[in-house]
């Protein structure tokens, strides 16, 4: 059995409710507006999910002071300081 999971925007607003019990029972439902999908209802747990804090240790994600920044950026150059330059050949007559 395939679940229905598109609704025209007119029935999307006279069923509501059913619209919202079926995005926490079945999933994402999405809302066409002449065929073109306009919108997506989703649980809020989904919702939640999607949008809960990454559990990354990246400075620029997480945000940092300014100085902090700094210091960060300087780190990056010193290490990148070390690095030799890359032989590029500029010959384009092969």
């Amino acid at each position: 059995m395939t679940i229905d999971t598109h609704w025209q925007v007119q029935e999307a607003k006279q069923k509501f409710s059913e619209l919202l019990r079926k995005a926490r029972r079945d999933g994402p439902q999405f809302v066409t507006r002449h065929g073109e999908e306009v919108a997506v209802v989703i649980d809020i747990e989904e919702f939640r999910r999607l949008h809960a804090p990454r559990d990354v240790d990246d400075p620029l994600l997480h945000g940092l002071k300014s100085d902090e920044l700094a210091d960060l950026l300087d780190q990056i150059v010193a290490d990148r300081k070390s690095d030799l330059p890359r032989d590029i050949d500029l010959d384009d007559t092969r």
